[in-house]
């Protein structure tokens, strides 16, 4: 017990562990494709196991506000900033929209609620904006489409449901075989997710890790790009109903700039190159940092 609670208290050292040793002592294979979809589909198994299917869809009352919200952080959103890119570079424009198109993360429950917030409504936003993952990321480069972008949206599908979908059917399944055994050992889920996900990072790292150092000048400037896109993330969650009680802007906020970034290393590892795969990887940086200040600056917030 005590030591899942050190783990889940001080979950960044293990994920900033997990970048720096990606980096100073890479794995000594090949990485395969399919370990870090493996690695991210126990990872929502994991959180599924806790969730009940249908407490999800009494806890969804806010049919309005659940619509806007998926449907601004979904496709709005992430057209906005492709297009403002754009004007600067194709490419990064392109990970930029990968990036912000993704669902929001299966661990923004737990960051709300370290910052205060509504926990319930950044659960239901990150089911619902999983679960119509397989639908609008397809949608969003189908539409979104220009000469050189070459994406199979029917495997991108496949893969999405298959990281998504698969891990929410056989939890449930097994959730419902044998409650007492998962309600016994839910404690041990979050700290084990963290083990998971300092491997995710671990591997994720660690396969790009001789271009990252090798090209330190273009990947500051790339790592502070995102960090410039986490921070508008921020903002545009915490104002986008700004009638809100402060307890949901949190969670609005949080939904929003902490998206599943796992799930966008593994599509830029099967559907793009290795710029794109690195800069995905370097969304861990803001990703794992920004939690502090923002909770600083939350606290003097209306």
């Amino acid at each position: 017990m005590k030591i899942s609670r050190f783990i889940e208290k001080y979950f960044w050292v293990f994920l900033i562990t997990g970048i720096f040793f990606g980096l100073w002592m890479p794995a000594p294979f090949a990485v395969p494709g399919y370990l870090p979809k493996i690695l991210l589909g126990m990872m929502l198994f994991l959180v599924f196991l806790k969730i009940d299917a249908l407490e999800i869809l009494e806890n969804i009352k806010n049919y309005r506000l659940m619509a806007f919200i998926a449907t601004s952080y979904m496709i709005i959103i992430p057209v906005l900033l492709f297009l403002v890119f754009s004007f600067f570079d194709k490419e990064l424009a392109i990970g930029v929209l990968l990036l912000t198109a993704m669902p929001a993360g299966v661990s923004t429950p737990a960051l709300t609620d370290i910052l205060n917030g509504n926990i319930s409504l950044a659960m239901s936003i990150a089911i619902v904006t999983q679960l119509i993952a397989p639908f609008t990321v397809p949608l969003l480069f189908w539409v979104i489409n220009f000469k050189g972008l070459e994406i199979n949206i029917l495997l991108l599908f496949k893969d999405i449901s298959f990281m998504v979908f698969l891990p929410l059917i056989l939890s449930q399944i097994i959730k419902n075989k044998f409650p007492m055994t998962i309600i016994k050992s839910q404690h041990f889920f979050t700290s084990a997710n963290v083990i998971l996900l300092f491997a995710f990072v671990y591997f994720a790292i660690s396969s790009q890790s001789e271009i990252i150092l090798n090209n330190p000048a273009t990947l500051v400037l790339k790592t502070a790009i995102l960090f410039l896109v986490f921070i508008i993330l921020h903002f545009i969650g915490y104002l986008i109903c700004y009638k809100e009680k402060k307890e949901n802007k949190i969670a609005l906020a949080v939904t929003s700039a902490y998206m599943n970034n796992g799930l966008a290393i593994v599509l830029a590892s099967t559907y793009f190159g290795p710029d794109m795969l690195v800069l995905m990887v370097l969304s861990e940086l803001p990703w794992n940092t920004l939690l502090a200040p923002f909770k600083r600056i939350v606290r003097r917030l209306n």
